[in-house]
């Protein structure tokens, strides 16, 4: 069997950590291709896309994908609410669609090849090579950032997420009742069982949305009934749906096999706690690169050996994550809205940036004596 191209790296998914690794492998001058299985990057996007501070100094993102959001808005299951702010810190909310297609031609000038339109369903090695064999194509590198189900983990029998939350969200053109300061977010343990509900402003639109664990259905329609006279919903035609799940049972393993590798929530890059993956997948699709590109014209170390030094092993989410899995009754929520104590801990959530161990332990003493 003939093959009709080589590449030095072959990436499955334009997902964040699929598009951010192949720029950064083509500006190495590795010769890098994508594949993907939607017609285009921005196609059925199924996450809110919402990018923590640290996630937003990854990438330079040109200002019309985004929106600054610098609050927020916690409400209790009675609809009480607190709002919180850290000096200098911010959301910025995205067009999630236009953000992956931005990504994926700024992937191109670099000189990435893109095959949309494309599942793999097939991989085998060949010597110290991986055969595509529906694509008549060899690899010196595979990377899988396909996903939280993905077709490169079972191809090569690596790590595979099993504890998932289930998200679902809308998107309305316009809430002229929804304060477009802050992300609203509704703490609920029969809505929102395990995690969270959010209305959130995004650049020319504003998205609702629900998730709930694997214990409890979403409906999302209880929810946007529930909060109705805060926003407005019926008065506005839903300009789009979507739904998706969400990785939360920290990183998978193993996550590598000789020149293949995980990335992203495919990896189970993302926070157990927070649901948040979009900044582990620029730091560690970038970082992936850096390292494939070494190990291949430089003798480096295999890439997984380093990555597994520097990706957090999420011990301590993982442990608030099944703390939340059985969260409070709602009148305990109700109870400690707005609390010195709930503030600070909500605070320690939604903001990233902390102080040292010493100072953290500090604040808290001094917040559990205001409270009692």
């Amino acid at each position: 069997m003939k093959d009709t191209a080589a590449y030095d790296l072959v990436i499955v998914g334009a997902s964040f950590a699929g598009l951010v690794c192949a720029r950064a492998a083509a500006i190495r001058r590795l010769r890098t291709l994508v594949l993907e299985a939607k017609r285009d990057p921005g196609a059925r996007i199924s996450t809110t896309g919402i990018l923590v501070k640290e996630a937003a100094e990854e990438v330079d993102i040109p200002p019309h994908l985004t929106r600054t959001v610098h609050g927020v808005r916690l409400y209790s299951p009675s609809l009480r609410s607190v709002d919180l702010f850290a000096p200098g810190y911010y959301f910025l909310t995205s067009n999630t669609a236009d953000l992956l297609r931005w990504l994926a031609r700024d992937c191109q000038t670099a000189g990435v090849q893109m095959r949309c339109s494309t599942k793999l369903d097939r991989a085998v090695r060949q010597g110290e090579m991986i055969f595509l064999p529906q694509l008549g194509l060899r690899t010196r590198y595979l990377v899988g950032a396909d996903g939280a189900r993905s077709t490169v983990a079972r191809l090569f029998d690596l790590g595979r997420n099993t504890k998932f939350l289930t998200g679902l969200e809308v998107e309305f053109p316009e809430l002229p009742m929804a304060d477009p300061d802050f992300l609203h977010c509704f703490l609920d343990s029969r809505l929102a069982r395990g995690y969270l509900a959010w209305v959130a402003p995004a650049p020319g639109f504003f998205q609702a949305g629900l998730a709930t664990n694997e214990d409890a259905k979403p409906d999302l329609r209880a929810f946007l009934t529930h909060t109705e006279k805060l926003f407005g919903f019926s008065k506005v035609s839903v300009k789009e749906r979507r739904s998706g799940r969400i990785p939360c049972g920290g990183l998978v393993y193993p996550f590598a096999a000789p020149r293949v590798l995980l990335i992203g929530d495919a990896a189970g890059h993302v926070s157990p706690l927070t649901g948040g993956g979009i900044r582990l997948a620029f730091r560690y699709g970038r970082r992936a690169a850096q390292l494939i590109a070494d190990h291949l014209t430089r003798h480096g170390p295999p890439p997984e050996a380093v990555l597994a030094r520097e990706i957090p092993t999420m011990r301590k989410k993982l442990i608030l994550r099944r703390v939340m899995n059985a969260p409070p009754p709602n009148w305990l929520y109700d109870m400690a809205i707005g609390t010195p104590l709930m503030n600070w801990f909500a605070r320690k959530i939604y903001f990233h940036r902390r102080a040292g161990l010493g100072d953290r332990l500090e604040t808290l003493e001094q917040h559990i004596k205001s409270s009692v």
